[in-house]
Order: C-alpha cells, then structure tokens, then sequence
C-alpha cells in the first residue's frame, strides 16, 4: 500500500527558473512522496523515513 500525502508539495528554493525540478511532501508513514513538478499527475515517487533522512544527510556532508 502506498502512502497518502499528508501535506502541500514543495519545490526548493534552489530550483530552476524553468521549471525544471522535483516536488516534495510528507507521507502519512513519516516518508515523503516526491513528483516532477511539470507532470504532477505523473505516479509519485515515495520513500521511507529512513530513506528520506539518508538523502538529506547526504546531500547535506556533500557525499551525493
């Protein structure tokens, strides 16, 4: 079973002016569900919350 957006989706202040970015929202496991922010009925992307917090620390040390 996938999990439901519990919340708005947002983009990232670092996003391009084109238009060209991905959108996150948090999921009602905790996880978050991520989607191309030009086809946003597109299937979503989900991960868990320990996949969530992998990436943000990653991409916060400089390691992705």
């Amino acid at each position: 079973m996938t999990p439901e957006s519990t919340g708005p989706f947002r983009k990232s202040s670092y996003s391009g002016a084109q238009g060209d970015c991905v959108e996150v929202a948090p999921t009602s496991t905790g996880g978050r569900a991520i989607r191309d922010s030009k086809d946003q009925h597109s299937p979503h992307l989900h991960v868990t919350p320990a996949s969530w917090h992998a990436f943000l620390a990653g991409a916060k040390n400089g390691s992705l």
